[in-house]
């Protein structure tokens, strides 16, 4: 059986469409839940040629919730304050089915005539661990990577997933993580990013002392700064008319 996927939601470029960022929520969440970040973002105009998309992730049941079905990317079957907690028992079927989906969505906007070199993935927990492994793993060159609360996935068979050549060793990744974050917890974001580092990976990793699992405007605004750096208006155009 197919899995279903809703269309994302999206926040057409307010000028001339040069950049796209496609977000990803965690679990439980819809798309719709990030569209205050967005708002956020886009609030200085510095953004106006960027697409935003938010894709909704398809119901399915979900083993540490008793088997209830739910918005969700992949399974979860373990999570504890251990960091490793998450790490066992890996739906990698889920994990596989959710990259190839990203990938459907890059090629989406690659037809629409945005290069990939101007395609940002980012996402919050579950949704930042699928934009970092999926980003990485990606047979193209992205913009950059943003993972807020996540980790990587996979992470003992990564090396062989990756591409060869491998199209992101130099992308730039922002990882954003509360240091009192206990669902996606931060020793195990750290950990992913030190793993990543010492594969010669491009990580910036920025810790909020006293954040939980959530956003601040600190982190929000630390987003805004690395989406401008990496996807720079291309040059000024007339806005258009909202429909």
């Amino acid at each position: 059986m197919s899995t279903v996927y809703r269309s994302p939601l999206v926040f057409p470029a307010t000028a001339r469409h040069t950049a796209t960022v496609i977000f990803f929520h965690g679990l439980g969440d819809t798309g719709d839940g990030w569209s205050f970040a967005v708002e956020n973002w886009r609030r200085r105009q510095r953004l106006d040629e960027v697409k935003f998309i938010l894709p909704h992730a398809p119901q399915i049941p979900i083993a540490i919730n008793m088997g209830m079905r739910m918005p969700g990317w992949y399974d979860i079957a373990e999570m504890s304050n251990d960091p490793e907690s998450l790490r066992r028992s890996e739906d990698e079927t889920g994990i596989l089915r959710s990259q190839a989906y990203v990938n459907e969505l890059i090629q989406k906007e690659v037809d629409a005539g945005i290069p990939t070199d101007r395609i940002v993935l980012g996402g919050f927990s579950q949704g930042g661990a699928l934009s970092l492994f999926s980003g990485l793993t990606a047979k193209t060159k992205l913009a950059g990577i943003v993972a807020l609360s996540a980790y990587l996935m996979l992470s003992l068979k990564f090396t062989e997933l990756v591409p060869k050549p491998e199209f992101n060793k130099q992308t730039p990744i922002f990882m954003g993580h509360g240091g009192s974050d206990q669902v996606v917890n931060t020793a195990l974001g750290e950990k992913s990013a030190e793993f990543l580092k010492g594969l010669g990976y491009n990580v910036n990793m920025k810790i909020y002392r006293g954040m939980a699992h959530s956003a601040c405007p600190e982190e929000l605004e630390e987003v805004e700064a690395f989406l401008t750096d990496k996807l720079p208006a291309l040059g000024k155009a007339d806005k258009k008319s909202e429909l």
